[in-house]
């Protein structure tokens, strides 16, 4: 099939965006990594560590689409468009902090004025645009949108933030509109510096927005906890010895046909690089941005059982080894700093379970799940649900880190989905608040439905990183926004049910009867 066709920019637009983010990402990093040197040669490690103390490593801005659960259905792909816009005008700003490292020395204004202020009158702007949209179609505008504006930079050496606590943490994006940027506080376990964007890692002479060194850990020195648990709460599994106890396996390959493009239907239809990441897609081989339901149900489809035309697609992790890869100098790709060997997952295992307390119900056509947060490192937790470990250390979930796997063993990425439905609705306005992660026993709360849980496992057969003198040398990472400095908390997974309604009527059974099907 190749890579998944959609609407094109055109070569000349390709070329001088390109240029132009290769130079604020790569030239920008440069530039602050020379400042280190210079500013270590004039005074010596006492003002290269005040100089890097005072550096903002990215941008936090409150994340506006979580914000907006009550959007009118006609007004959805309007405010998806402008949300779309917000993203672009963080991903500038960024930018543009990176590139201007040697202002910013000499001046301890120059990030609020020059960056964060534009930024922020550009955001005004966009929202007055969503909150025009919203009341023209006969909506209410959310309370409270006007404190939405602004954003804050993220310091390079950040503060302690203990992960979680023992709460469900279902908090589906909804409710007081409160900033969860965090002010970009740390969201590792160790207090270790998480926010380094733009340093030189020494890859072949790249220059990227992450990861750093402190991204990683040796997962033999993890301590068992229990398997895939996500992030506070989100991510558990819903199956159990009681309730519904079967399994339906699909088997839809792991992208052989290259399928890849920077789109996300769910979050930015219409909108061209919408998610500004790069995705592997398997199952339905119709997915972009502008891909119709009736488009959907008409594709061919990677699975083998040819009744499950639903689509699965997920970041692209990356070997930064210096490889020029099809999208080195395109949006989404290398123009964005995801850039590096994209690597095919050697397993992917999508497995659908019951719940512990009760049958499951058939899903939806259509139904759209995301689960995890692409912008988890600015955001917060909420929504994040992130599991990574190694081959024979299962057992040992990371999830604000980056495994280093023992020789012999390959990484895994594990999702476990949201299972709770709402009986209604395939979307919501935020693509949270109609789906929901069950209690701790299994349970879904608010009168929701159990339908089953979508199981993703990912293996990759990738050489170990290695550390060497605090830096890391051919790091892998997902692709993400650039502003999220590739960070392991930022992982996520997407689904959309295209299952035929005979398929999908087999699932429910086999799981409800407690059998184990494929």
């Amino acid at each position: 099939m190749g890579r998944n066709a959609r609407k094109r920019r055109s070569p000349l637009a390709v070329r001088a965006v390109a240029a132009s983010a290769a130079l604020a990402i790569g030239g920008g990093g440069l530039v602050w990594a020379n400042f280190y040197a210079s500013a270590h040669e004039r005074n010596g490690a006492q003002n290269r560590t005040k100089a890097v103390a005072a550096q903002i490593a990215t941008i936090s801005c409150p994340d506006v689409g979580q914000k907006l659960t009550n959007v009118p259905r006609k007004a959805r792909k309007a405010v998806a468009g402008e949300l779309a816009k917000l993203d672009q005008q963080v991903t500038d700003a960024y930018k543009r902090l990176a590139d201007t490292r040697q202002a910013q020395a000499g001046d301890a204004s120059f990030v609020n004025n020059a960056i964060l202020g534009p930024l922020k009158s550009k955001r005004v702007a966009t929202l007055d645009r969503i909150n025009i949209n919203i009341r023209n179609a006969g909506g209410r505008t959310p309370q409270g949108a006007d404190q939405l504006a602004g954003c804050t930079g993220v310091p390079a050496e950040q503060p302690e933030v203990v992960d979680g606590g023992n709460g469900n943490g279902n908090n589906n994006g909804g409710g007081d509109g409160q900033d969860q940027g965090n002010d970009g506080q740390d969201q590792g376990n160790d207090g270790q510096d998480q926010g380094n964007g733009g340093q030189d890692q020494g890859n072949d002479g790249q220059v990227i927005n992450g990861p750093v060194a402190a991204d990683f850990q040796d997962i033999t020195q993890v301590q068992p906890n229990g398997g895939p648990q996500g992030v506070n709460g989100n991510g558990l599994a819903a199956n159990g010895n009681g309730g519904s106890t079967g399994s339906f396996t699909t088997s839809c390959g792991t992208n052989g046909n290259d399928n890849h493009n920077s789109d996300n239907i769910i979050v930015a239809p219409g909108v061209d690089n919408g998610a500004q990441h790069t995705h592997d897609y398997v199952g339905n081989q119709d997915n972009n941005a502008f891909t119709s339901d009736q488009e959907f149900l008409q594709a061919d489809t990677s699975c083998q059982n040819q009744g499950d035309k639903s689509s699965y697609y997920w970041p692209v992790l990356r070997l930064q080894d210096g490889t020029a890869e099809f999208d080195a100098n395109d949006l989404g790709g290398g123009a964005e700093g995801n850039i590096g060997k994209i690597l095919q997952a050697s397993e992917a295992q999508l497995k659908f379970v019951g719940n512990k307390t009760s049958d499951v119900v058939a899903m939806p056509q259509a139904l759209r799940i995301i689960t995890g947060d692409a912008k988890a490192f600015t955001n917060g937790l909420n929504n994040a649900n992130t599991n990574w470990s190694c081959t024979g250390f299962e057992d040992r979930q990371l999830t604000d880190k980056y495994p280093i796997c023992p020789a012999g063993s390959s990484v895994v990425r594990t999702s476990f989905f949201q299972s709770c439905w709402d009986g209604q609705n395939i979307d919501s306005a935020n693509h949270r608040t109609h789906i929901d992660f069950v209690e701790a026993d299994g349970s879904c709360a608010n009168g929701f439905q159990a339908i089953p849980q979508l199981q993703a496992r990912l293996v990759y057969d990738v050489p170990a990183p290695q550390i060497q003198n605090g830096q890391i040398v051919n790091p892998f990472a997902v692709d993400g926004f650039p502003d999220q400095l590739h960070k392991a908390i930022t992982d996520h997974n997407d689904f959309i049910n295209f299952f035929d309604e005979n398929t999908m009527n087999e699932m429910v059974n086999c799981i409800n009867s407690g059998q184990n099907c494929q």
